[in-house]
């Protein structure tokens, strides 16, 4: 087994991610194949955090007449569906895991407490970050961006769909071109849409690594914590 480049990560997964390819709710060999992947992280000694997102339940406002308020709230409980899939795949695959939401909801899942969630880190458990930023107006890049800065951790890995970073969205543009490293200045200037602009000044600000790939590829999340030179690395 290959030594791992990084000892504490941030997963961010999409929720259109988990969705696989039936692209709305659950596919149940994604969440195996994920829990699969963290494992061998987890087995390295690697830490690992999870911040998921809710787009295959809920992408915000469908009509221009809901609260975009409420409609981030309803975003926010998506990912609460996600992130207790998530642990049940996680506890199935032999990983003490833990879900932490910004929003309180105790009867599922703990309040989100900085320092505790670093003792579960340093304990070995998974634990999922859910409900984003528990404010309406802000990502999940923004809560992936805000936990790595608030746990000291080495990267965000940004699981999504597509495979890396293109110049624009390789299904529409098949001569979109594709880059393999990037600073976060460029992701800001060019608006590469790697992750919304709040995000990614949050880490240009706190010189946070992102490593984008796609969830899918086999052994994705492994080989890009051994540094495996997959995906789109900024820096």
């Amino acid at each position: 087994m290959m030594e791992p480049k990084y000892k504490r990560v941030i997963l961010k997964i999409s929720g259109e991610a988990l969705a696989g390819e039936k692209h709305t709710g659950l596919d149940d060999e994604m969440l195996r194949h994920t829990a699969l992947d963290v494992k061998q992280l987890a087995d390295m000694g690697v830490q690992v955090a999870v911040v998921v997102g809710g787009g295959n339940f809920w992408r915000g406002r469908t009509s221009g007449s809901m609260d975009r308020a409420t409609a981030d709230y309803m975003g926010m409980l998506a990912t609460c569906i996600n992130a207790l899939a998530l642990q049940d795949a996680f506890e199935q695959a032999g990983l003490p895991t833990r879900v932490q939401t910004a929003i309180e909801m105790k009867e599922i899942a703990e309040p989100y407490i900085r320092r505790k969630a670093v003792h579960e880190l340093e304990q070995g458990c998974v634990v999922i970050f859910a409900a984003g930023i528990g404010s309406p107006y802000f990502s999940t890049d923004t809560t992936a961006a805000l936990r790595a800065a608030e746990m000291d951790a080495d990267v965000i890995l940004l699981a999504k769909k597509v495979d890396a970073v293109y110049d624009s969205d390789p299904e529409k543009n098949p001569n979109a071109k594709r880059y393999t490293k990037l600073t976060h200045q460029q992701v800001l200037e060019d608006n590469l849409q790697v992750m919304d602009s709040t995000a990614a000044s949050l880490c240009r600000d706190n010189k946070i690594t992102i490593h984008v790939f796609g969830l899918a590829e086999q052994n994705a999340i492994y080989r890009a914590v051994t540094g495996e030179a997959i995906g789109t690395i900024i820096e």
